[in-house]
């Protein structure tokens, strides 16, 4: 196993312990698929939950830290400099329709760069990590970005509304993290997609580079509305021309 920082271990113990509820929880929503009201309200508080066992077992352990979160927002502490990034279900409305590709997603900003991330896809158990200097790692295993070099033999990945390109091989999956993930580690070549939370992609961004990619330039102060583009080297160029307009 490669070396990681108490902090990265903090992060992986903080998910796992996350992930047996959301397992648990994921396992409902079949049930509640045929319920009057719906699965909608379930979910929500799956994830407020799953939330809220991820910062206790930080917080438990770095008090000080400040936080970011998709449903507890910004809370600021003594340590303002070192701000943990939380997205406890990445891909909620694949979970919402019992679809089994969402993921937990972790990161570290420290003095306005991200250091430290995580995603986590409980149900097939993939954990990604990746620390500044120290690689990028697949359930412990060196990974690196894709070294295809022919556009037209490559596959991409995005979200969002109303995005076409016809001279892209593209999926929509879902999961902005585990998008991140999989370019990270060789899945998809590239990745691209307006209108993201910095949870959404707070993880991914220090996955890709440390996987060996490239991801365009993000202000990490920014909440929302940010535009993602992240892709191997080799392609990235390429990818960049054809979204000339995007």
């Amino acid at each position: 196993m490669n070396s990681i920082s108490p902090n990265l271990n903090i992060m992986i113990k903080a998910s796992e312990k996350a992930s047996k509820a959301l397992i648990r929880d994921f396992g409902e929503i079949e049930k509640l698929q045929v319920s009057v009201k719906g699965p909608s309200d379930f979910v929500s508080n799956a994830d407020t939950k799953a939330e809220k066992i991820i910062i206790e077992e930080l917080m438990k352990a770095k008090k000080n830290y400040s936080i970011i979160s998709e449903e507890n927002g910004s809370v600021v502490n003594k340590d303002y400099k070192n701000v943990w990034i939380i997205d406890p279900i990445d891909g909620t409305s694949n979970f919402l329709h019992g679809v089994p590709h969402f993921a937990i997603s972790i990161a570290l900003r420290s003095n306005n760069e991200i250091i430290s991330g995580l995603i986590y896809d409980p149900i097939k158990d993939e954990m990604f990590h990746a620390e500044k200097g120290n690689g990028a790692f697949f359930n412990n295993q060196r990974i690196k970005v894709s070294k295809k070099k022919e556009i037209d033999a490559c596959l991409f990945a995005t979200g969002g509304k109303n995005i076409v390109l016809d001279n892209l091989t593209m999926r929509k999956t879902g999961s902005a993290a585990l998008d991140m993930a999989y370019v990270a580690a060789g899945r998809f070549d590239g990745f691209f997609q307006k209108n993201l939370n910095i949870w959404d992609i707070a993880a991914g961004i220090v996955l890709v580079k440390e996987a060996g990619g490239i991801v365009n330039n993000i202000d990490l102060l920014k909440k929302d509305n940010i535009t993602v583009k992240a892709s191997s080297v080799e392609i990235n160029e390429k990818m960049l021309e054809k979204l000339n307009n995007f």
